[in-house]
């Protein structure tokens, strides 16, 4: 197998879905941002919209940890 089919595969290994489970995580740091400015200006628009976001992120971990233990240990870049 190449680099570069490793390269495009990086997203389906187990190091691909850690760096998405870090980066979703990190969005979560903006998105308690907004809850937080949105409680302070009884912004009720604001905290309902920075809430679906907060479930979307929520989501979306589980999404990726549910992969993370799909992959088991047919990792892709390993083999």
């Amino acid at each position: 197998m190449s680099a570069l089919n490793k390269a495009k595969d990086f997203k389906k290994s187990k190091s691909g879905t850690y760096v998405s489970i870090a980066t979703t995580a990190f969005g979560a740091f903006g998105v308690a941002k907004r809850i937080r400015k949105a409680r302070d200006e009884h912004d009720t628009l604001r905290l309902i919209d920075a809430t679906v976001a907060a479930v979307g992120i929520v989501t979306g971990l589980a999404i990726l940890y549910r992969e993370l233990k799909r992959l088991g240990d047919d990792d892709v870049l390993l083999g």
